[in-house]
């Protein structure tokens, strides 16, 4: 008699049980993938030879294979959290050894480094410039205070009334508001950072024509008269109303002028856009591109995985780009614990990208993707998995019972 196929399913049905049991651990485990028993049948073909007549011995366990379906996504409070939408796995590098993983819990560690839980460093691009390249590395963030940024472009877009009455340019005088037709102002920063309000006034000259002037009131309180050497240029419209010419000009304000000690402040003032209608005065947009300097308030990260500083004076910095990698065969890849994976020969070497190319998926941020465990589906497979060891236990029994009868025979 032999015992050997029943032994052999009882070890099955306990491997089987070992993997279900691990999956109902692991139903909490963000970016848990679940692992399924594979087994196969075996045949003592060498002591027996061909034929349709040989019995098996058994099964044995062929492998764990990891289910890579996409988990459910959900949302949470950490901006650094991340989720894969798609295709692909984060890059992680833990003490040199690179490792792939789902779970897109991040931190900032105590050197400024995006890591994970157990201080794994997350890989990405590094942005220079504003562009994206180079080698996958450590992405290492900053805290430090974003340097002020001098205004070097101005835009104004308006409407100035049509019907407003002609005035002598000779009379202009910014305090005297009976001496120009209207006004706006807006915040201009110099190489240090400090903000100065610049006033542009607009005096009517003829049936189409109008000149600009400005004034600067600086950090220190001090109102500056920029239009003392004339106006700061002549805008004209054509009878339709639009501008014709005089759309843009330049202002520069000396160090003096400044109040501050920061350098000479030159910005080009463009009036694109702006119209000569029937209806009152109105500004439709102003903007100019410098600002004051800032502190960091925080980081995002978008669909694309690009990694984003966000600080008090309102800019946000690219610093790097998540790197996500794909195989040909993930179910190849051995698993290292704490959520990580290493390439292996048969899984074939990591393709890498940024999210949303090739055939790798977009990110989800303050998301984290689940585990991807169907607990109802493991139950079931848990009392089918007991069956089966029961059943094979009721073989070595009736085994046992054969031979204690043969064993009886006189």
């Amino acid at each position: 008699m032999s015992f050997q196929q029943a032994l052999s399913g009882l070890n099955a049905a306990a491997k089987n049980l070992d993997v279900i049991g691990n999956n109902v651990a692991n139903t909490a485990t963000v970016g848990f993938k679940a692992g399924q028993a594979q087994f196969t049948d075996v045949y003592a073909a060498a002591l027996s030879g061909g034929g349709g007549s040989q019995v098996g011995i058994g099964t044995k366990l062929a492998s764990v294979a990891q289910q890579f379906t996409q988990g459910n996504v959900t949302a949470t409070n950490n901006p650094l959290d991340v989720a894969i939408n798609g295709n692909g796995f984060f890059q992680i590098d833990t003490n040199g050894v690179l490792g792939y993983t789902r779970n897109g819990q991040f931190q900032i560690d105590r050197d400024e480094y995006l890591v994970t839980s157990d201080g794994g460093k997350v890989q990405g691009y590094p942005i220079t410039s504003g562009v994206t390249g180079g080698t996958p590395g450590d992405i290492q963030l900053s805290t430090t205070i974003l340097a002020p940024s001098a205004t070097t472009a101005t835009s104004i877009s308006l409407n100035l009334d049509s019907r407003a009455s002609s005035l002598s340019s000779a009379a202009f005088n910014y305090a005297d508001a009976t001496t120009y037709s209207s006004s706006t102002s807006l915040t201009l920063y110099d190489s240090l950072g400090n903000s100065h309000v610049y006033s542009m006034y607009f005096l009517k000259t003829g049936s189409n024509a109008w000149n600009s002037y400005a004034t600067l009131t600086n950090s220190a309180g001090s109102t500056v008269n920029l239009a003392s050497a004339g106006p700061l240029g002549t805008i004209s419209f054509t009878s339709a109303g639009a501008i014709s010419s005089g759309a843009s000009t330049s202002q520069t304000i000396s160090t003096a002028q400044l109040g501050t000690g920061a350098a000479a402040l030159t910005t080009a003032v463009s009036f694109t856009g702006s119209t000569q209608f029937g209806s009152s005065f109105g500004v439709n947009s102003l903007s100019q591109d410098g600002y004051a300097p800032g502190r960091l308030t925080g980081y995002s990260i978008s669909s694309d995985g690009t990694v984003k500083a966000r600080y008090s004076n309102g800019q946000a910095v690219n610093t790097a780009k998540l790197v996500l990698g794909a195989f040909a065969n993930p179910q190849g890849l051995q698993p290292l614990g704490n959520n990580l994976f290493a390439e292996t020969n048969d899984s074939n070497q990591v393709t890498l990208g940024v999210p949303g190319s090739g055939k790798l998926g977009l990110l989800q941020a303050s998301a984290v993707e689940e585990s991807n465990v169907d607990l109802t589906a493991e139950l079931v497979s848990m009392i089918t998995a007991q069956r089966n060891y029961q059943a094979n236990s009721q073989t070595i029994k009736t085994q046992d019972q054969i031979l204690q009868t043969l064993v009886n025979l006189r």
